[in-house]
């Protein structure tokens, strides 16, 4: 998928002045609320008219003012996910997720009703009606509908702002499953750090209604580091909990890893600030915190005056967020070796 934008748009006080060439199957649009994400995609999906500029996807013009050429929303096979379902309520699951099937074009319809319903597990949900479903399952069959509309182009505007951390990283493995298998391409819209980082591979960034930066998730993420309130967030995966004195105890790669949070699921996505890790020069002596490993530094960088320690844990990753005079006392350089301490408590499971 290739995206060209060069548009501008006026709304009162409020203007919005995007330029961006965007490629690829994953594309994160990420802004705090009022940087003009949601007025991007009312532009991209048609809904609302630019005042100038043009929109390019893929070899068909779908806006360009000096062309006058200005294609309908029904005919631009762009697809959106709000932040809300806004399911129809006279219809069961059933017919909200055959509503845009039934309107393609035959010669677009390249997926099949029973194969998506079988991947968002929706065959429970068919008879029933939306009003009887919890916020998770609204989403899913929301979800369900879009790609049954078969798009070219999907738009995520803030799709799990609306659930709570337990629900919202429920959903995030069907949002990424149903792109892989059907190989439709989006751009999902957040201000949300953490769910950048698990659903996308380039990320455009807009700031009071301009592009400010075109970049990956892993560098948004190092860039936010001091103003974020959770640091830089390690998404770790761990497996195969076990019980071990009232803690559990999870593989991570070749180490072990021991964590109080909830109780074991199998595999498990957890997540650590950066500010829960302690680093030592040398092995303490003793120490409160059940998680010492031992790390080699790759890498630093520089985030506003905080410093990120690159650590490689027996091949697996960990960045440690410390003041600039902590490195220069400890003499951190890449190549060190050094300890980090973690507390059980510490890691937060999003799912």
């Amino acid at each position: 998928m290739k995206l060209h934008i060069d548009i501008e748009k006026k709304l009162g006080a409020f203007s919005l002045q995007v330029k961006a060439d965007v490629s690829g199957e994953r594309t994160g649009i990420f802004g705090e609320s009022g940087s003009g994400k949601s007025t991007l995609v009312h532009l991209l999906s048609g809904v609302m008219k630019p005042g100038v500029g043009e929109i390019r996807l893929d070899d068909e013009i779908l806006f360009s003012s000096s062309r006058k050429i200005n294609i309908p929303p029904e005919k631009r096979r762009i697809a959106i996910v709000f932040q809300q379902a806004m399911l129809f309520p006279h219809l069961s699951v059933k017919a909200n997720l055959l509503y845009g099937y039934k309107r393609c074009r035959p010669e677009h319809r390249r997926i099949k009703p029973e194969a998506l319903i079988e991947l968002l597990k929706l065959q429970p949900l068919l008879p029933r009606g939306v009003e009887n479903l919890s916020g998770g399952e609204k989403q899913r069959v929301a979800l369900g509908r879009a790609i049954l509309a078969n798009p070219r182009l999907l738009l995520m505007d803030e799709p799990l702002s609306a659930l709570d951390d337990q629900l919202r990283f429920q959903i995030i493995p069907y949002l990424r499953s149903v792109s892989e298998e059907f190989r439709i391409p989006y751009l999902f819209i957040s201000h949300s750090l953490t769910e950048m980082q698990l659903m996308a591979e380039r990320i455009v960034e807009l700031r009071n209604g301009h592009c400010i930066d075109e970049t990956t998730p892993e560098e948004l993420a190092r860039k936010k580091m001091a103003q974020s309130p959770g640091g830089y967030l390690n998404l770790i995966r761990l497996a195969d909990p076990a019980n071990c004195n009232g803690l559990f105890a999870y593989r991570w790669g070749q180490n072990t890893l021991l964590i109080s949070a909830g109780q074991p699921q199998g595999e498990s996505l957890f997540e650590l600030s950066s500010r829960e890790i302690i680093l030592f020069k040398k092995h303490p002596e003793a120490i409160s915190a059940r998680n010492l490993l031992e790390c080699r530094v790759t890498e630093m960088f520089d985030s506003e005056g905080r410093v990120g320690v690159v650590l490689s844990v027996q091949g697996e990753k960990l960045v440690a967020e410390i003041v600039r005079s902590a490195a220069l006392e400890l003499d951190i350089t890449p190549g060190s070796t050094l300890f980090a301490a973690i507390k059980a408590s510490s890691f937060r499971r999003l799912g």
